[in-house]
């Protein structure tokens, strides 16, 4: 008896990671397409370097990248290791989404949000951009999804205020004085979608997580040799990394601060 009633809820992580990793797959998609301006409906797939049409048999997630070793069937050109990593992470983020939040609003949202914040880390690693169709709608789907689930929707629409705010306040304030941009307006428009769906404590705790791994992360490449003062850093990558510890770690962490006063 205690096995049969394991093994549903094994079998809903099972499915969960399965779809996750589906959805990873339209992930990379995104990825790739979005900065190039493409359509991510159309065409269907196909190599990067050569242009033939991928096969069915070919777009399964990571099983595919396995058996192909990491490359092309035609042209034999190396695949980009992204494509199982963000699978992988899909499907695990899916998982784990099922068994912490169980079925419901908020596993949707958590999700949705997951999903957006791996698609920009990714682009703007590559790419130095936030694109609008990400971000903008993220917005609105927070503060939607805020009406059901936590943060709630005062929280919520104090989070986009804040959020994009004090960013644009900070990237002003840097042009006025150094003449020179800092930051780009993607970046405010993220962590106005961050605000959106986690709220405004852990949107400002986001902003303190992206800024001290960023500051690492600038001082390594200058101690290195492979950046100076003026390198641009894609603080949107670490916007992304900072909001998901907020989402996963951040409640812990602001009540343990609090406890300390």
């Amino acid at each position: 008896m205690a096995v049969m009633a394991v093994m549903p809820g094994a079998f809903a992580l099972v499915f969960a990671a399965l779809f996750g990793a589906i959805i990873g797959s339209f992930l990379n998609v995104c990825i790739y397409r979005l900065p190039h301006g493409k359509s991510i409906v159309w065409p269907s797939s196909a190599c990067t370097n050569c242009g033939r049409a991928l096969a069915w048999f070919e777009n399964i997630p990571v099983a595919s990248y396995a058996c192909l070793r990491g490359r092309c069937r035609t042209c034999r050109s190396p695949i980009s290791a992204r494509y199982p990593l963000v699978e992988v992470l899909t499907a695990a983020m899916f998982a784990l989404g099922w068994w912490y939040y169980g079925p419901g609003p908020l596993l949707v949202s958590q999700l949705v949000f997951g999903c957006a914040l791996i698609v920009l880390f990714a682009i703007d690693l590559e790419h130095h951009l936030l694109p609008n169709v990400i971000t903008l709608p993220g917005i609105a789907a927070g503060f939607l999804f805020s009406l059901m689930t936590p943060p709630g929707w005062r929280s919520s629409l104090i989070g986009i205020v804040v959020g994009g705010g004090v960013l644009f306040l900070i990237s002003e304030g840097y042009y006025r004085v150094r003449h020179e941009e800092g930051l780009g307006m993607g970046d405010v428009k993220m962590l106005a979608m961050i605000g959106a769906f986690i709220g405004w404590p852990l949107t400002l705790l986001s902003l303190m997580l992206a800024s001290f791994a960023g500051t690492i992360i600038g001082l390594a490449l200058i101690a290195t040799g492979r950046g100076t003062m003026k390198y641009a850093l894609p603080f949107g990558t670490f916007l992304a990394i900072g909001a998901a510890l907020s989402a996963t770690f951040g409640q812990g962490i602001l009540d343990w601060y609090l406890s300390q006063w």
